[in-house]
This record gives C-alpha cells, structure tokens and sequence, in this order.
C-alpha cells in the first residue's frame, strides 16, 4: 500500500523576511517589497528594481558550530538553510540542528531525505574581478593563458564550494544530519515543485520517513540581473530609492504587459510519512495528494508549448485521483513574462476550461518578485498555508488580466479550501505540478 505524504513544517525566506508567517502576513495584507535594489548600484540596468531580503544573514540560523561555514555559501545557499530551519521549527521537529548534543532526534539520520532545487549561482563579482585582474596582458587585455597559469590560482582556495547547485542541500543535510536519499533539481523556475515530487516518491515507497523539499535562488546581483534581462523576462525600469510603486509594473496575464521583477527567495517544505508524523503528534499543514510532471517546446505557438504544464498538472490530477472541478484554487507562476503567461493561460483553459474564470489564482510575484529557481518552492508553501489558514491572501494587480482569468487586483478573503494546484513552467521546458489537500483523517 502506498504511503501517505503530509506537509508537516513550511518554511521561506522572501523579501517579506525569515518564516513562512511573514510571508503570510505580508501577502495577506497586501503589501508588495519590491524596491529599488541595493545589494549592487543597478544604476547603469534597464532594470533597477527588485525584492530584497534585507535583513537575512545565514549567520543568524545555522548552529553556532557551523557559523564559520557560511563563509562558503553563495546567497542561495544561505537563504536554503534558513528556509530549512524555519520549516523544522513550524513542524516541530527535533535534527540535529536544534538539539543539545546527545539529545535525541525524531528521526534516525538515515530516515530523513533532502531533495532541494536550485539554479544557476552566479558568483560574487567582486571575488571574480579580484582575480580576473591578474590575468591580463601588457595591454590590460585579458588573457586565457594568464587565466590558466595564474588567474584561477588567486581565486579563494574553497571558491568552487560556494557555487555548486548541489550545495544548497548540502549544507542542509549536513546541519540537520539528513542521510537518507539526497538529489539536487536543477530545472529552473519549475525545479521547487519538481523537488517535492521527488521527495514524495521517496516517501511514498518507503526510503525515507521525512525529506526537505523545495527552492532557493537569488538573482539579484549584476550577472543575475543581465541575464534575466538579456533573457527578455525584466520589465525595464528606472526607479529612485523609497519609490514603493514598482509592483504597479507588474501585471500577471495583462495583454499589455511589459515583463517581471526579481525576488530572492526560499521556500521548503517538510514532506513526512503520515504514520510517522502522527505517531511523533505533527500537525500538519495540508497533505499532498498527487504529483505530475511534463515537457514543453520552446517554440511554436502558446498552445503548442503549453503542452508540458497541461501534462503535468493532468498528470498530478490523475495521481490525486482528483477532477479538475475540484480544485479551489492555482497557486502558478503568473510572472507578468507575456510569452510564459500566456503558455499558463492556454494550459489552464485545457484543463478547467470555462470553469477557469471561477477559480482564483493566487499570484505572488507583484509582492515578492520572481524568485527563479526558489520560486515554485515558495508557491508550494503559500498553497500550504491557504489551506492551513483556509485563506486566500489579497491580489496586486495595477492592470487587467486578460478575460476568463480570476487574476486581478483582489483583498484577502475567508475560503473553505478542500485542494490547491500548486504548478510552474520553466524557461527550459520542464513542468511540474503538485495537488494539495485539506488533511483529512481517512
């Protein structure tokens, strides 16, 4: 008999801040934190606005034994171990991150899994120009030859540490001892909801009682940014500092919209066992009903190449053994990108068809930005938590979306939530999806 999988701990970290119920608190209210960016002077970008997590250092959440460590952690790294630590305190639980020594853990260290998405880390410019700077000719012209003689040799000794993908579950496995089956998904926008599939198929058979699922990236530094831009996905946006009106620019499915903003963000979910979890008396968030994954073309029309989100929230419906009338609601990517937006659109009406224009989707980018690789794992702890909360948080929109898409500007409301459609696309092509439901006790 297959296992039942339950999520047990939530966990973000977003412009909002660290934990799941800032975020909550901060889309419930209708609040949007994207500003201009000061990590870095955007002044010399076509784009200059984004969300921020300000005041989050890794430094605050790890061990005190393990603070030396975050000297390796890129910004992903870090904002995937707080977001790990956030979802272990919302479920309770007891790793070895936060007992005493000799202390016991809920769970053996070979019970407990990890599968985190990520995406490409971009490294810290200054540390690259530093030794950039000492592989040029007589000219000043760089030099390949330099670079491989005496360049890379004054890169820091542990430089690469900080860049793999694979390091963000890494470093959460090796805080919350976490032995158990381990995989990094690197699929982009869509690797967060990919991650929780994964996990729950590790559960589900039986090789893990307990895995941390979900995404972290941030983009929000001079690589990121171009790249983004270069990629078509940014808005082009000037903007003064305390200018709060950046979320205006961004308008999830509107015909007339111009791209999206970044975010930095996180978020992880704890998938547990049922039988386990009520055995140690969890009280889960939501439990997840079913999984589902597609491929798409990158060309051809928005139908055509809506074809692997349709097959992968299908897929996820069937798994759940759920109809497309029984969902409450979509938490999608909804980025304000037109081209992905309108993929979205046209799987959506595959799936639901008229019944589309009456069911909301809960579109979180105009407050916190895109998160890229951490945004679905974000989108899967907001899902959760509008069925914890049985809520739907308030709505920005500055425009209109386009007709038959529940999108537009709405305030925070009560909803009697039975299942959530958490899905994402990706610029490379993949999807996923995953179905939430209301935790029963049958």
């Amino acid at each position: 008999m297959q296992r039942r999988v339950v999520i047990s701990g939530v966990g973000t970290v977003t412009g909002f801040g660290y934990g799941v119920n800032a975020l909550w608190e901060g889309l419930y209210s209708g609040r949007s934190v994207l500003r201009r960016i000061t990590r870095f002077d955007p002044s010399g970008h076509p784009c200059q606005a984004a969300a921020e997590a300000a005041d989050f250092s890794a430094k605050d959440h790890v061990p005190k034994h393990y603070r030396k460590a975050v000297k390796v952690m890129a910004r992903d790294i870090e904002l995937a171990v707080g977001a790990a630590k956030a979802a272990v305190e919302d479920a309770g639980l007891r790793t070895r991150g936060n007992v005493e020594e000799g202390q016991a853990t809920d769970y053996a260290a070979a019970r407990i899994g990890c599968q985190i998405g990520a995406g490409l880390i971009a490294a810290e410019v200054p540390e690259l120009a530093a030794a950039l700077s000492t592989a040029t000719d007589e000219h000043g012209v760089f030099s390949y030859e330099k670079w491989g003689s005496t360049g890379m040799e004054n890169l820091t000794p542990l430089w690469l540490l900080k860049y793999l993908p694979n390091m963000l579950a890494c470093h959460v496995t090796i805080i919350h001892e976490a032995c158990g089956p381990s995989n990094t998904i690197t699929c982009g926008e869509a690797s967060g909801v990919l991650s929780v599939g994964e996990s729950a198929r590790v559960i589900e058979r039986g090789d893990a009682d307990l895995c941390f699922s979900g995404g972290a990236e941030s983009k929000i530094n001079p690589m990121g940014v171009v790249r983004m831009h270069l990629a078509g996905r940014l808005v082009e946006l000037k903007i003064e500092a305390g200018d709060e009106g950046a979320w205006r620019h961004v308008r999830p499915y509107d015909a007339g919209a111009r791209g999206s903003l970044l975010g930095e963000g996180a978020g992880i979910v704890l998938l547990e066992s049922y039988e386990t979890a009520r055995v140690r008396g969890a009280k889960p968030a939501c439990e997840l009903l079913g999984f589902g994954a597609g491929h798409s073309p990158r060309t051809g029309s928005a139908s055509a190449r809506a074809e692997g989100l349709v097959a992968a929230i299908e897929n996820a419906l069937a798994d759940a053994r759920v109809k497309p009338e029984e969902i409450d609601a979509v938490v999608p990517r909804g980025t304000g990108v037109r081209e992905t937006d309108e993929e979205e659109v046209e799987a959506f009406r595959s799936v639901f068809g008229d019944r589309l224009a009456e069911v909301p989707l809960v579109t979180v980018v105009p407050a916190i930005g895109d998160a890229v690789a951490g945004a679905a794992g974000v989108a899967v702890c907001v899902g959760a938590m509008c069925l914890r909360r049985r809520a739907l948080p308030a709505r920005l929109h500055a425009g209109s979306p386009v007709r038959g898409v529940l999108a537009g500007a709405s305030p925070a409301r009560d909803a009697l939530l039975r299942r959530v459609l958490v899905c994402s696309g990706s610029l490379g092509g993949q999807n996923g999806a995953v179905v939430l439901g209301a935790l029963s006790s049958a």
